[in-house]
């Protein structure tokens, strides 16, 4: 029951957010909307208004030390803050890290690198504010940045990344040994109840949470793997996350769920009925045309007429 007065207020903060945001959103409404395949206009409010409730909630739970609340904020607001500025800002004519890194060779510095650093510094000050020797440090930042990215790269359908962020959320509280686990509990308070009171939002397509929401969520359970996990499960922990963000840029995430039955039906479980037959998905989610964060495939989430706002963005 650790943390359970926290998630409490953390999806109440969530809602009023994106109420709030929803009234008045930052620089009108046409900034934050984007039209899917069905006709309908839908909010990239709900990224920025799962954030602040997350970091808030955070930065005041009871119980958890004070490193650990400092480390979880500066995750959270800092992969907001460059996620939300490559979703307005964003360009769209590179994508993944070998597009952004190789422009940025060339000397062009696109939306997704400026996000790659910033994001990289966001899990680098996380890791400091954790302390620990400096391996622990190096583990704790890549944790922190790895776990915003790979959410991102989830954040192709309506209702995934968040699914996938309560299900690392479960598997976090449960697999934290002893102690650890009531500090993974706190820890994990502030994203999963922003992230399970937005839910209804971005199943019915009426919101979704773009590289902002996507990001701190999963820059935020990075920093509590970080905060409450041994060396051992956390240094497997990275090699995960290494593994499935390298196998992002050559393989579809989609295409392997919508092949696995149970993982199909986790998918589909709350969703609105697809339009259309589904077209077969690009290899490698992060190649799909970028729009809106939920992926271009028809009848699931496809893109909006506004470039760069796909979570493949990062990488």
């Amino acid at each position: 029951m650790a943390g359970l007065g926290s998630t409490v207020l953390s999806a109440a903060a969530g809602r009023a957010a994106y109420a709030a945001l929803s009234r008045r959103p930052p620089g009108g409404r046409d900034t934050w909307a984007r039209t899917n395949h069905r006709g309908e206009q839908v909010t990239l409010v709900e990224g920025p208004a799962a954030a602040v409730a997350a970091v808030a909630v955070a930065a005041v739970t009871p119980g958890l030390p004070g490193r650990a609340r400092a480390a979880l904020a500066a995750a959270g607001a800092g992969a907001a803050a460059f996620g939300c500025y490559d979703d307005l800002a964003g360009s769209g004519d590179r994508r993944g890290f070998r597009g952004h890194l190789g422009a940025l060779a060339r000397g062009e510095v696109t939306s997704g690198a400026v996000k790659i650093v910033g994001i990289g510094a966001a899990g680098v000050t996380a890791a400091a504010l954790l302390g620990g020797s400096p391996v622990d440090i190096v583990i704790n930042a890549g944790l922190t940045a790895g776990g915003a990215n790979l959410l991102n790269l989830f954040d192709l359908r309506p209702g995934r990344a968040i699914k996938v962020a309560l299900a690392g959320s479960a598997l976090l509280a449960a697999g934290a040994p002893g102690p650890a686990r009531i500090v993974a509990c706190r820890a994990i308070a502030g994203p999963a109840g922003a992230a399970l009171a937005l839910l209804p939002e971005d199943l019915a397509e009426r919101a979704m949470l773009g590289d902002a929401g996507a990001n701190a969520l999963g820059g935020m359970l990075g920093a509590a793997a970080a905060a409450s996990l041994p060396r051992t499960a956390r240094i497997t922990l990275l090699a995960g996350i290494a593994g499935l963000t390298a196998a992002s840029e050559v393989i579809s995430f989609t295409k392997v769920i919508e092949q696995t039955p149970p993982l199909r039906w986790l998918d589909m479980l709350g969703r609105r009925p697809a339009a259309g037959a589904a077209a077969p998905a690009a290899a490698g989610d992060q190649a799909a045309p970028p729009a809106a964060d939920q992926g271009t495939e028809a009848g699931a989430w496809p893109p909006v007429v506004v470039p760069e706002q796909a979570a493949a963005d990062f990488p």
